[in-house]
């Protein structure tokens, strides 16, 4: 789950990291009377959306006009931002070319900026430590500073056993290159950041610039949170954070059947069960020349409504021509799955190609079901047989 940044900035700073000054505004009154409450006399306009990029970015209405990060020096020059963003559709290299509606503004008060930095706190899946990954790059995609100049990027991870200790925070400063007088405040902000990290259950905390002001503060100019969904139960204060507007409609619709599903760009939608075996499935959709459409996986214990809704799931993207369910029953029966899959198909008036593969409990009893269902249901041996099919069903029904 992310959140927006102005939740992210207020989480962080009730962990004793440095953040400017800032008030979110869901209308252009109140993103005037937020600039009225700041000092000035620089203000800061910040479209949220969840997605980066938002200073390169433009809106739809206007190409060639300025993104969704924009310096007032006057009221009537926030008025003029707020009117020009809320309500308009921004788009970023992170939002693909579909954008997303600006629906609130975070109005910051403006700093002097001697340096800016990158920073950021994650898990090293290959290590299993939280590690710290920074850089004096910082404004830039740390992904083109990986790839350009990765001498660039210093990282420092952290033993779980131990904790951070002050000498990883000096560690992440001398690698920087602060001077002395920062030392003290970026050791107070990297030991914040570690425990926000710890405490909120996040998966990625992004600080990107991390700068250091004028007066040798080690702030958070822009902060990026993500958290685990799996910890949400025992963060009820971050679940409330939720803004459903940000997120896929179909990645919603499956969380409320415990589906695990992420949209993709192809045309072959997937069902299967089992994390590893929707993998292997997408893997081998492509190494037959298709695209998958979605990852999505029903889990092992799924009912006749789970997959029912999950079928209906897949067919409700429009990019769908064609469906691959590739089921191997353990605890899940295959006739629940043939039950499900019959139900769906009838509701929503089966239209594309659909190959069933099934493997394991009960097996033929749900092959009967499938072929007395009088659907024009292709059954599959095994996968490869069923990747096979549903790419060249889905090509043949395209030209058709």
């Amino acid at each position: 789950m992310n959140v927006h940044e102005y939740q992210g900035k207020d989480l962080l700073k009730a962990y004793g990291v440095s953040v400017p000054d800032g008030i979110v505004a869901f209308s252009v009154e109140e993103a005037v009377k937020a600039a009225e409450q700041l000092p000035g006399p620089l203000y800061v306009i910040k479209a949220q959306i969840h997605a980066g990029g938002r200073g390169a970015g433009h809106f739809k209405n206007n190409p060639e006009g300025k993104g969704g990060v924009r310096l007032c020096h006057t009221l009537d020059e926030v008025k003029e931002a707020a009117e020009a963003m809320l309500g308009q559709v921004l788009v970023t290299k992170q939002t693909g070319a579909e954008g997303k509606e600006v629906h609130r503004l975070y109005v910051t008060d403006g700093v002097d900026i001697e340096k800016e930095y990158y920073c950021s706190i994650l898990l090293d899946r290959a290590t299993s430590y939280l590690t710290f990954i920074v850089s004096t790059e910082g404004g830039m995609d740390i992904e083109e500073v990986a790839e350009n100049t990765p001498e660039k990027l210093l990282k420092v991870s952290i033993d779980p056993a131990t904790g951070m200790q002050p000498f990883h925070a000096r560690e992440l400063a001398f690698g920087l290159g602060l001077k002395k007088e920062s030392l003290r405040s970026a050791g107070q902000f990297f030991m914040a950041l570690y425990k926000a990290y710890n405490d909120l259950d996040a998966e990625a905390i992004e600080i990107n610039p991390m700068i250091v002001t004028d007066k040798n503060e080690v702030m958070a100019l822009d902060a990026k949170l993500s958290f685990d969904d799996n910890a949400l139960y025992r963060q009820p204060n971050i679940e409330k954070m939720r803004d459903e507007t940000e997120e896929d409609a179909k990645e919603l619709e499956a969380h409320k059947y415990d589906l695990s599903y992420v949209s993709l760009d192809g045309n072959i939608g997937c069902m299967v069960n089992g994390a590893g075996l929707a993998m292997a499935t997408m893997d081998i959709i492509k190494l037959f020349g298709g695209d998958p459409a979605n990852f999505l996986d029903v889990g092992g214990g799924a009912d006749k409504e789970k997959v029912t809704a999950a079928f209906k799931l897949i067919l409700s993207d429009p990019k769908v021509e064609g469906v691959l369910v590739n089921i191997f029953g353990g605890i899940m029966k295959c006739d629940i799955i043939a039950e499900g899959i019959v139900a769906a198909a009838k509701e929503v008036s089966l239209s594309v190609p659909l190959v069933v593969r099934l493997a394991g409990t009960n097996v033929e009893k749900g092959k009967e079901i499938l072929s007395s269902s009088g659907l024009p249901i292709i059954p599959a041996s095994d996968l490869g047989d069923a990747a096979e099919k549903v790419v060249a069903a889905t090509k043949q029904a395209k030209a058709a």
